[in-house]
């Protein structure tokens, strides 16, 4: 005698939305119980990142205004972004509502800033990545009460796309109209900080400004990396010659500054991860520059020769627009 089979009954959206539960929560677990790759390197903790910033000494006698706290009382506890699902608003809107002043320049008003510095993005042909970071970017900043100014830097069709090059023209650039900044903050434009308590100042020592990353499932691949996102004195830049100019394409030109960082003697920076970490604005990832690894194998020997002091390029146009100040240049 043949005995029916009995069916299943499966709720195939259950499963799927258990499903895409799962996968949220593992993606996250390494964030929310602090299981990073590298537990072993010295991150600065929360609570002691006012001492590791630089900023203005004292008030200076002419101005009426106090100095601003160390810490903006305008800083929010919990995270921003939870995802990369941000809506770019017009430039016109921002501008006014966060009251912006041509050339991507702000400072408060009710306190003098503690902290100064120019905000340098390289940039080519991502106009709704750049909408959508100066959209979070400037009230972000805001409420850290930072006195900044934003460049952006776009390079022409001619080349290859050149990072660390443009990162040297904006500095460049940058000094003949914020001669008073000494931090610079290098930063890529898919890249946005979720924590408010990520100050956007310089530290005394080189920082990089991201411990978690989202496509990196909130890990860091390898100690050294120093993608994305990095703040610098004035005084680092010129002691490591600025970046390289040879990385045409993408890739390395970020490790070829980790061992400009190492052999000036200066110790790499991190603050804590719960607080710095980032989300991406999804992209489609660029094809590495076949000689790369070629160009990193011979930075130490060209350190000295090939940066600030070999720079070389045209400044097309320039304007300060309503958010931020752009030059088109060739290079």
């Amino acid at each position: 005698m043949v005995e029916p089979v009995k069916s299943l009954n499966i709720n195939v959206g259950k499963v799927w939305l258990m499903s895409g539960l799962l996968s949220l929560t593992l993606w996250h677990l390494p964030l929310l119980l602090g299981k990073y790759v590298d537990v072993t390197f010295p991150y600065i903790a929360q609570e002691d990142i006012v001492r590791e910033l630089v900023g203005v000494a004292a008030v200076d006698t002419g101005n009426k205004k106090d100095l601003c706290p160390a810490l903006s009382p305008h800083l929010q506890d919990s995270p921003h972004l939870m995802s990369n699902d941000i809506v770019a608003l017009a430039e016109e809107v921002v501008a006014r509502d966060n009251q912006v002043q041509p050339g991507g320049i702000w400072e408060p008003k009710d306190c003098k800033a503690r902290y100064r510095l120019v905000l340098i993005v390289p940039y080519r042909n991502r106009s709704d990545h750049l909408q959508q970071f100066l959209t979070y970017m400037h009230p972000f900043l805001q409420r850290q009460q930072l006195s900044y100014r934003i460049v952006v830097v776009e390079q022409s069709k001619e080349k290859s796309f050149n990072r660390a090059k443009l990162f040297n023209i904006g500095f460049v650039e940058s000094q003949k109209v914020a001669k008073e900044v000494e931090c610079f903050i290098f930063h890529d434009v898919d890249l946005l900080p979720r924590h408010d308590h990520n100050i956007y100042s310089c530290t005394h020592n080189p920082r990089h400004m991201y411990s978690a990353v989202d496509v990196f499932r909130y890990h860091l691949p390898y100690r050294e990396i120093m993608g994305g996102v990095v703040a610098l004195q004035r005084s680092h830049i010129v002691a490591m010659n600025g970046f390289s100019n040879r990385f045409y394409g993408w890739g390395a030109e970020d490790d070829d500054l980790a061992q400009r960082i190492h052999q000036k003697g200066f110790t790499l920076t991190r603050f804590d991860p719960a607080v710095a970490s980032y989300v991406t604005l999804s992209h489609q990832s660029e094809t590495p520059a076949q000689d790369r690894f070629i160009t990193l194998s011979q930075a130490k020997e060209n350190m000295k020769k090939d940066g600030l002091n070999s720079l070389n390029y045209e400044v097309k146009e320039k304007e300060e627009r309503s958010l931020y100040t752009w030059l088109l240049v060739s290079c």
